[in-house]
């Protein structure tokens, strides 16, 4: 009989940088469902990559010095590296700039465009250049990104558009009819309530302003925008063709059965790819759901806070499996997680050194102690035996509740309780005293005889999300990994078996405070890679420049310095120096004129806070009015850099 399809996919990874743990948790929570599917008999194939095109990655490599796709096979490289260091089974790893999603990404979006659900005009509004995403005025929050809280800004190009409103009552009614499709059912409210019930207005799909992304073939100055590019990854993974030439792959794992994501795109997956799909006369995938986030203990990783954690770095400090365990067990269904290294301290050394590490020892100790490593049924039952193998026995029905639910965290807690359920059964059953009645030494084999089957099903269960430490324990207790069809039968373990004779600590302790030592030495390792030491900044040089003559208090108190803040900015036209800048300045908007275009970009200033002289006499510069000076700092090279304040200031703070 043929297996059953699963097709599951993670979202592509940004390859705008180095993914942290947090990014890191979507791979390992996919990879764990994806073995229990297989476990559970599913045909399962398992996709994921990185997107690898949009604005933002062009600014990145121009400021790297290296082109932009130098840049994004650096990342993309080092994405999957700690995909692969965390021990995740894909078959497949897509990435955005393959040839034959380019090509296929150019045949959808020409159908669209003759199909009429796709046209051109121009768009106006407020765009966040990190989310790739335009916005308008009533959905920013605090007049910021709704997505990412950053700052947004002004803008106008001409562009292709999706006709979402076309579709929209055709999405509502589908979620209505399935709701299974968008899960937890909290995201289904908010994508309902936020977005699809208000009414959707028309998606920009096409980019005029950067160059880096998969060119409009029938119009090349456009670029085909990040979301329609990167949303038909799952369907040009697995060989779909626009023209009808889908490969057999496609044929058999299409529709996808779970499209897993972080809550922060589930718009994106649960309203406009759907569309998309409509459009192409393609069946929607069975459900997408949309992952809380892993938090550092002081809220959300982000470079700027100088709070990221990254995978490798934890798993240098617990090992692969540790730190599966702890993102997969610390992750609630709905709610964000926390991380914090004190917390995984306390878990490696309460769940998987005592509760399961102190297990597996034991047991294999008392039996090399008591029977020289032969594990033997003798069948010499209590009334405590059966409370244990009514708990052990029942373990697989619930771990296949929780994860049928896509509950992992709570499959892994249930798989737990059995272990807890074990060493309870020690104290209960208490070994060291059996051995030391010669007329009990057939309980005593039977009582070992019960932990090994025990641990033998647990350990079996932990595959899924602990593959490497499920391998050890099975090969301490040389055991075969039980199936889950065989996990309701109790009494498998070949009787008479023997157990290794050189048991290994599956999880070493360690100390908080050691670790914390080793974390900020690691950091302070960083900085002095990077330059960043104090003695390093000793060491700058000066700049000494010809004294101007002095001048009284009373002259500098005409002159009024503020903060701005960049709102726009655009080149001046027939100029090679400047930049016209609107800056906002409490509740005035100046405008002002810079030569700076050569150390600066446009895209570069917005959202700057500035300092700048305000009560300057306007003056014409290149025919455009300047209101005011920006003010910079120069080096011996002529290199300029903005004077920013160093703390966060409000626009029309004064500068004293």
């Amino acid at each position: 009989m043929s297996k059953e399809k699963y097709y599951i996919t993670t979202a592509i990874a940004y390859t705008s940088g180095k993914p942290h743990i947090g990014n890191t948790y979507e791979i390992v929570l996919a990879d764990s469902i994806a073995r229990f599917k297989r476990e559970q008999g599913y045909d399962v194939f398992f996709q994921t990559g990185t997107d690898e095109h949009g604005q933002k990655i062009e600014l990145k490599a121009e400021e790297a010095g290296i082109t932009p796709k130098e840049f994004v096979d650096n990342v993309s490289s080092e994405i999957k590296r700690i995909w692969d260091l965390m021990n995740t089974s894909y078959d497949k790893f897509i990435r955005t700039t393959d040839e034959y999603h380019e090509k296929q990404v150019q045949k959808i979006f020409k159908k669209m465009y003759a199909k009429g659900d796709i046209y051109k005009g121009y768009y106006e509004g407020m765009y966040c250049t990190p989310c790739e995403s335009f916005f308008t005025e009533s959905q920013l929050v605090d007049g910021k990104c709704p997505d990412c809280g950053r700052e947004v800004q002004p803008a106008r190009e001409e562009a292709y558009f999706f006709k979402m409103s076309k579709y929209a009552q055709r999405l509502i009614d589908y979620i209505n009819e399935h709701p299974e499709f968008i899960q937890p059912v909290s995201r289904k409210n908010e994508m309902m309530n936020n977005f699809l019930l208000p009414g959707l207005q028309d998606l920009c799909v096409s980019r005029t302003s950067f160059k880096w992304g998969i060119p409009v073939d029938f119009d090349p100055k456009h670029v085909v925008y990040v979301w329609l590019d990167a949303l038909t990854n799952y369907i040009t993974g697995i060989g779909y063709d626009c023209d009808g030439e889908s490969s057999d792959l496609f044929k058999k794992n299409w529709p996808a059965d779970l499209h897993l994501i972080g809550k922060d795109i589930i718009r994106f997956h649960t309203i406009y790819w759907p569309i998309f799909l409509m459009a192409l006369d393609l069946p929607l995938p069975k459900q997408v759901f949309g992952h809380p986030w892993l938090l550092q203990g002081d809220g959300k990783m982000s470079k700027s806070k100088g709070n990221v954690i990254y995978a490798d770095d934890l798993v240098e400090l617990f090992g692969v499996d540790a730190v599966r365990y702890f993102v997969l067990h610390e992750m609630p269904f709905e709610n964000d997680g926390v991380i914090t290294w004190d917390l995984m301290v306390e878990r490696l050394n309460s769940d998987l050194a005592n509760t399961l590490g102190n297990l597996l020892n034991r047991t294999v100790s008392m039996s090399n102690k008591y029977f020289g490593g032969v594990v033997a049924d003798k069948g010499v039952s209590d009334t405590m035996d059966e409370d244990l193998k009514q708990v052990v026995l029942s373990t697989v029905d619930r771990v296949n509740a929780k994860m049928n639910d896509l509950r992992v965290a709570d499959a892994i807690s249930e798989i737990f309780v059995l272990f807890k359920r074990c060493n309870k059964y020690i104290d209960e059953t208490m070994p060291w005293a059996l051995a030391k009645d010669p007329e009990k030494q057939d309980r005593l084999a039977t009582v070992l005889y019960n932990l090994v089957e025990s641990i033998t099903i647990g350990g079996s269960l932990l595959c899924s999300f602990m593959p490497e430490t499920s391998e050890k324990i099975l090969a301490q207790l040389n055991a075969k990994k039980r199936e889950l069809s065989d996990m309701h039968t109790f009494g498998l373990y070949e009787s008479g078996n023997k157990v290794t004779d050189q048991p290994e600590i599956l999880f070493a302790r360690q100390d908080v405070k050691e670790v914390l030592e080793k974390v900020e030495a690691k950091k302070a390792a960083a900085k002095a890679a990077a330059g960043e030491t104090e003695e390093a900044k000793e060491e700058e040089p000066v700049i000494d420049i010809p004294k101007k003559e002095e001048i009284t208090f009373e002259d500098f108190e005409k002159m009024q310095f503020q903060v701005g803040e960049i709102i726009s900015c655009e080149a001046v036209k027939k100029s090679k120096k400047l930049l016209c800048s609107q800056v906002k300045i409490g509740s005035e908007v100046k405008q002002i004129v810079s030569g700076i275009k050569a150390h600066y970009s446009p895209e570069e200033m917005v959202g700057k806070k500035v300092m700048v002289l305000v009560n300057l006499k306007p003056a014409k510069l290149a025919g455009v009015l300047s209101e005011g000076m920006i003010l910079c700092a120069e080096d011996e090279n002529g290199e300029l850099a903005l004077m920013v304040p160093e703390k966060k200031m409000p626009a029309g703070a004064e500068v004293c």
